[in-house]
């Protein structure tokens, strides 16, 4: 009876008796797998055999002797590590070479601890301070000055301008009056309280107005249409005997032709053109 033969798929030797490799529900001896299949590792280009270690990261493959740090040489197995430019780097050559470093303590910011960056600059989350309360700043609203960075309530209380209405600090724009800071919502009319930034406005002992405010006030009113007569629009008016008139409204009361210019009569409380005065 004869002993069924199990031999290496590539080169045929028996592998009776031998170490062998299944692929595929293939046999093949050991070198012929090595020679057919094994990775070449990236530092040695040796073959990776059957009784190393393959180390892969992307596509790339390393015996475990070999897969060292490109700067130190130090063993990366087992180790957190970086890739740059074809180099696998242990995290302190990594973070030496190409972290930034603080510009508080000058020291690297290791990858993967909390930052802070801004406009170029890093900082360790613990070295990004206010400069007046010198507490972490961290992820809340900052403001700039002179190099140096506040935290916004301390912003405010050393540098900001209070408005004179409601008191607290005016930290972006804001308005002068009488040498006076105010909020623009906070700088409005006397009178209906609407804002006066940006507007046209007018004043009476130191208080604003709004133009129409102040004319329903202050302004005299035409004796043609009774609504306030004021120069601050660059309205033009005619005055007579204290009273006054819209150019526009100073017309003959009988047959409305404008007097702007021309003689007139009057009667009484009218205001007559020469023709309608001799007839009458």
């Amino acid at each position: 009876m004869s002993m069924e033969r199990f031999d290496c798929h590539y080169c045929k030797d028996t592998l009776l008796g031998k170490k062998y490799i299944l692929k595929e529900d293939t046999q093949y001896c050991t070198k012929c797998y090595e020679n057919l299949f094994a990775n070449c590792c990236e530092v040695c280009s040796l073959p990776i055999g059957c009784n190393s270690k393959d180390l892969s990261y992307k596509d790339r493959h390393w015996h475990e002797n070999c897969f060292t740090c490109g700067k130190c040489s130090r063993s990366l197995v087992d180790k957190t590590f970086a890739a740059k430019d074809d180099l696998m780097l242990c995290t302190e050559c990594y973070s030496h070479e190409h972290s930034s470093k603080c510009n508080t303590c000058k020291k690297t910011v290791m990858p993967g601890s909390r930052k802070m960056e801004y406009k170029g600059n890093s900082w360790h989350e613990t070295c990004f301070l206010c400069q007046r309360c010198q507490q972490p700043i961290g992820t809340k609203s900052f403001i700039p000055k002179d190099n140096n960075y506040f935290c916004v309530p301390c912003f405010e209380k050393q540098f900001a301008y209070q408005c004179c209405a409601c008191k607290k600090a005016i930290t972006t724009g804001g308005v002068t009056y009488h040498d006076k800071p105010w909020h623009r919502e906070c700088f409005t009319c006397i009178g209906c309280k609407g804002q006066l930034a940006g507007q046209r406005f007018t004043s009476r002992e130191n208080y604003p107005y709004c133009l129409d405010c102040f004319s329903n006030l202050y302004a005299k009113k035409c004796v043609g249409c009774t609504k306030p007569i004021t120069s601050l629009a660059g309205a033009k008016y005619i005055s007579f005997e204290e009273r006054q008139w819209h150019s526009e409204c100073f017309t003959c009361m009988q047959c409305s032709v404008s007097l702007v210019g021309r003689g007139f009569l009057t009667q009484r409380d009218d205001i007559l053109c020469t023709d309608c005065g001799r007839e009458k």
